[in-house]
């Protein structure tokens, strides 16, 4: 049974997350996620900590953030036994930021029995768009 048909609400999603731990980039980062089931993933990051040397938002930290999102959102697809791969990602910057936190809001677009894809939607404290990006994750064999 897939484990998303296990659980009843998003708590029990954020538990999974919880318990799973957030990977080293993600903790450097300062990425938490507020939200979260296969559907739907939302996230925050600082961008205090995660800028270019002239002080905007590093474009990179904002892919970091989406493929954090994309990932974790495949992995409450597929369930806890199997492993989960980016296999393409990409991102437009529309808008700098400078400070205060930007939020990603992760939309599945197919959810796969191999593939995932999630459009990702990163805004800054204004609710400005700063970046659009797209992931599609491959699920692979059980461990």
């Amino acid at each position: 049974m897939p484990q998303q048909d296990k659980l009843q609400n998003m708590s029990d999603y954020l538990e999974i997350i919880r318990q799973r731990g957030s990977g080293a980039l993600d903790k450097k980062m300062g990425i938490e996620i507020t939200e979260a089931s296969p559907n739907r993933l939302v996230g925050t990051m600082p961008v205090e900590g995660n800028t270019q040397p002239i002080g905007l938002l590093h474009g990179g930290a904002n892919v970091v953030l989406a493929e954090s999102l994309g990932s974790i959102g495949t992995q409450l697809h597929a369930g806890p036994n199997r492993r989960i791969v980016g296999v393409d990602i990409n991102a437009t910057h529309h808008k700098s930021a400078t400070s205060g936190i930007v939020t990603a809001v992760a939309t599945a677009v197919t959810l796969g029995k191999t593939l995932c894809c999630y459009e990702v939607e990163i805004t800054n404290d204004k609710g400005e768009r700063t970046c659009s990006a797209r992931i599609t994750c491959l699920i692979l064999a059980e461990r």
